[in-house]
């Protein structure tokens, strides 16, 4: 299977456009028409990864982070672009998903919001517009005896699909009037001559990634030399995407039990607590990875608890005199957990291809009591 064949099936999990402005997803190292057979997911990829990804004859690396951050001016074997280096010598792409999996539907955060027991779960900052779920009205002119003919191909190239609904549209009868010029070749009527046709205004909803494959569809099946036509942007009253997650908890729980539950999840064997650490907690919110500047809006909404990955000493500060409780259970712990769903959402859409975790990935930490 083509790498350019597994991206398209990441992007249905995992859409792209869901990424912050700052981040760096998508392919990053490698040709989109290369053959893969074996895929590697991992968090971070380090030299070990390389070596294992090379050991298990991997021709590609799924990584949660970017290998690359920023611009690079060149890449050499040693130093800060030696792993990058040994990734092409060795012909494996890498595609990244980090915030874009953050912030997806059934991704990071909604995985832990659901361990901490959040019910209706809202993103907390850092929005971005899906691009996916951007839709507009598409108004066709056609001929009454070619209404069905045009619709009929509107639909093959994916209109007309409302939620759980597919080829929804409106008509409307009317007569629609035009006059060929010189240089016209109508297919109804004559050159110089006004005309009044029976016609249809035909009406359906078509998503924006589909919006010029729809067009073109329209045109080759419409009898028109010039179709009229009407494109119209919609309002999107969808949710809004965006970074961690917020929200009551069905019922008071301790907060002894909540941990209990992190633990089993994420495999937690240690983590950083600030606050009080006997409470009931009510309502809740988290953040994976590095969510420092949302802590303000948890606090703002008078949170019990907020799960995150780290936070900065003055962040910490400002929780514990807001008598918000923390809990940090690394960077990579409050991320690494996703990699089994993913790994199994993957493997359910690319059958042919086998998808292994990394073994040798791990937090760069080493928590212990001293």
């Amino acid at each position: 299977m083509k790498i350019n064949d597994i991206a398209a099936k990441i992007e249905e999990i995992v859409p792209l456009g869901l990424a912050q402005d700052w981040d760096n997803v998508g392919l990053l190292i490698g040709d989109e028409k290369l053959n893969v057979k074996n895929i590697l997911l991992t968090i971070d990829i380090t030299k070990d990864v390389v070596a294992e990804a090379k050991r298990l004859k991997a021709q590609m690396i799924i990584s949660y982070h970017p290998v690359i951050w920023d611009g690079l001016k060149k890449i050499v074997a040693a130093g800060a672009t030696e792993v990058i280096y040994r990734l092409i010598r060795e012909d494996i792409s890498v595609f990244s998903i980090h915030t874009a999996l953050d912030v997806a539907e059934g991704g990071v955060n909604d995985e832990l919001a659901e361990m901490v027991g959040i019910c209706d779960a809202k993103p907390i900052g850092d929005f971005v517009e899906d691009s996916e779920s951007k839709v507009y009205k598409l108004a066709i002119f056609v001929p009454v005896e070619a209404a069905a003919k045009v619709s009929n191909a509107l639909f093959a190239a994916g209109a007309g699909g409302i939620g759980r609904y597919e080829k929804c549209s409106f008509e409307t009868e009317g007569i629609g009037s035009f006059l060929p010029g010189r240089d016209a070749k109508p297919a109804v009527g004559k050159r110089g001559r006004l005309e009044k046709v029976p016609e249809i205004r035909f009406e359906t909803i078509v998503p924006a990634k589909k919006l010029d494959d729809c067009i073109a569809a329209m045109k080759k099946a419409h009898p028109y030399e010039m179709p009229a036509f009407d494109v119209i942007k919609l309002y999107n009253n969808r949710d809004k995407f965006g970074l961690g997650r917020i929200g009551n908890l069905k019922k008071p729980v301790q907060l002894r039990q909540i941990i209990e539950k992190i633990k089993d999840k994420t495999g937690a064997k240690a983590m950083g607590i600030v606050g009080r650490q006997s409470r009931i907690v009510r309502k809740a919110a988290v953040c994976a990875g590095s969510c420092g500047k949302i802590i303000n809006a948890v606090i703002a909404a008078e949170c019990d608890l907020y799960v995150t990955g780290e936070l900065k000493h003055h962040q910490a500060l400002a929780g514990e005199q807001a008598d918000l409780t923390c809990i940090c259970l690394s960077h990579t712990v409050s991320e690494r957990f996703i990699l089994k769903k993913l790994a199994k959402r993957l493997q359910k859409e690319i059958k042919n291809i086998t998808i292994k975790i990394s073994r040798v990935d791990s937090d760069p930490f080493i928590w212990k009591q001293i």
